[in-house]
């Protein structure tokens, strides 16, 4: 069993929390592991977080998916802030423009199945990822 795309602006906390509690509910619905339920929340809401802190607002969207055998959830986290200049040096293990640890995007990659990231200075970042139920 999949589901259609859901969507959820992110302007404030408050829209962050429902969007992820949202998530939660879908994927735990469709018979995600509490592992993979784990996996998804905790990729996501860190870029939620990122959306609030540098961008001001921005876009979660996700959908049910199906590839042959496999079940799995795509999940698009879009804003139109800064943008980020240099992709691989904010990808890097502890690097951060902001004085935290810099282990926020390198995790959600380590965190997910498939990873892309795409950013243009001016214009804002969009991370698509893809988690595959175990």
């Amino acid at each position: 069993m999949t589901f259609a795309e859901r969507r959820q602006s992110i302007r404030t906390e408050s829209n962050a929390t429902v969007g992820l509690s949202k998530l939660r509910s879908d994927v735990a619905a469709t018979g995600f592991s509490d592992y993979d339920v784990t996996r998804i929340l905790t990729a996501t809401s860190e870029l939620t977080r990122n959306i609030l802190k540098y961008a001001g607002s921005g876009e979660l969207r996700y959908a049910g998916l199906i590839d042959g055998t496999r079940e799995g959830v795509e999940i698009i986290v879009e804003d139109s802030g800064p943008g980020i200049e240099d992709l691989e040096q904010a990808l890097a293990d502890n690097y951060s423009s902001s004085g935290t640890l810099g282990l926020g995007l390198p995790g959600v990659r380590r965190l997910v199945d498939d990873f892309d990231m795409s950013s243009e200075v001016g214009v804002g970042t969009t991370v698509k990822f893809k988690v595959w139920k175990s």
